[in-house]
């Protein structure tokens, strides 16, 4: 007997049911590149980098000996009242990248979010305007699972059963009426593509009243999209958006541990400024906040960017997808095929397929992984979302794989 089937788990894991879970075929043991390794042996592409976190490959030396090297040094130490060099190398680092002014560090995306959302509040109460607390968003969006990111966020799957937790937020849309109205703290938008909406590509032309001069903050949430998910280092650069706040996450590190930024222009930053009296300080903080080792992976990943020309390779490979999907486009089954740079999603029409327990995702997305590509679908949407340093071959195969079980499940 296999000894994961004999031992009870206590793991409880998200978006997860637990009734139907094959811990036996979903036991990662090992990982090494863009290949994951499960507890049988068997060895699977992963073709959503970890859930859209991986940049560099699995294990790659840099980064793993960047952590080693930082854990002998400085483990942790709290950022409530003190910093570390790497953490201040970090901020200047990603300051630069983006043109923004500070770095202010938590563990996850959604807790990038709701550092954003706070500095928000609490930044137009000392300039005097403290009736701005809405927020605006896009249609369809996603910020993550906390109270106020899922409340910023649109889809109903995620949120139904905390509705009496979450306060109102409002759509922003193609009439931008709420960049004058005199309430709105920010208006948050997720740049290009929605990727938790099944890589739900939005058109250009909506961002455009946001380039002009307005009012509410902009905060642009890069969490999926930032380095290099979409050709350039961060989606926003490609749609002429000049954010007050950006959150960033997922990839930060290069997909090996957990850190998030929230990144603020001077004039976010100078209204916390104060005496000590006054408590104008920022009234938010996280036990992990720039973390060194955290930050020593984050710095060796964005390092990596220019020794091994990432994003070159990312255009490459772009450019090979296209030419791969160009016939699964085409399929009787297929819907919609979204993309932009490496984040595609393949939607299923669900209406060809025949009725079953698990949705038509789900039996394509399971049949993948025997075939040696793990993704995980969102509805009817198969993610393709590769590591940055995936080859063609690995997306032709999971392409053509994914043609074949098309032709041959019922």
């Amino acid at each position: 007997m296999n000894p994961l089937q004999a031992k009870p788990s206590h793991h409880w894991l998200p978006f997860t049911q637990m009734a139907g879970f094959d811990r036996e075929r979903r036991t990662f043991v090992a990982a090494a590149g863009t290949r994951l390794t499960d507890a049988r042996g068997h060895t699977t592409f992963d073709a959503t980098s970890s859930i859209w976190t991986t940049i560099h490959g699995h294990g790659h030396p840099a980064i793993t000996s960047a952590i080693a090297a930082q854990a002998a040094r400085l483990d942790h130490a709290t950022a409530l009242g003190a910093t570390n060099p790497v953490a201040e190398e970090l901020a200047d680092s990603l300051t630069a990248l983006t043109g923004l002014d500070y770095a202010f560090f938590a563990s996850d995306g959604a807790s990038a979010i709701e550092a954003a959302m706070k500095m928000a509040v609490q930044y137009w109460r000392h300039r005097g305007e403290p009736q701005r607390t809405r927020f605006v968003r896009l249609a369809a969006s996603y910020h993550g699972d906390t109270i106020g990111a899922m409340s910023l966020s649109d889809i109903a799957v995620f949120k139904k059963n905390f509705g009496a937790l979450c306060f109102e937020t409002y759509a922003y849309d193609e009439v931008p009426a709420f960049l004058d109205a005199s309430d709105v703290a920010a208006i948050v938008v997720e740049p290009r593509v929605q990727a938790a909406a099944g890589m739900r590509v939005v058109d250009d032309a909506r961002y455009a009243p946001l380039r002009e001069n307005h009012v509410p903050l902009l905060i642009v949430d890069e969490i999926a999209t930032g380095f290099g998910r979409t050709g350039t280092m961060f989606a926003y650069e490609a749609l002429g958006l000049k954010p007050d706040l950006v959150c960033l996450g997922k990839g930060i590190t290069g997909g090996t541990l957990a850190l998030s930024a929230t990144l603020a222009r001077a004039h976010v930053y100078d209204a916390f400024l104060g005496a000590t009296s006054e408590a104008k300080q920022f009234f938010h903080g996280h036990s992990y906040a720039a973390n060194p080792i955290a930050c020593a992976a984050a710095l060796a990943s964005l390092a990596l960017f220019a020794e091994e020309r990432t994003l070159a390779h990312v255009a490459t490979l772009s450019t090979a997808l296209g030419r791969a999907l160009l016939g699964i486009a085409r399929h009787p089954r297929v819907r919609e095929v979204r993309r932009v740079g490496l984040m595609c999603g393949i939607v299923l029409d669900e209406r060809r397929f025949q009725p079953r327990d698990a949705t038509p995702g789900w039996t394509i997305a399971n049949a993948l992984y025997e075939r040696g590509h793990f993704t995980r679908p969102i509805g009817p949407a198969i993610q393709l979302v590769p590591p940055l340093s995936a080859r063609a071959e690995e997306l032709d195969d999971f392409v053509a794989q994914l043609g074949v079980l098309l032709d041959i499940t019922p």
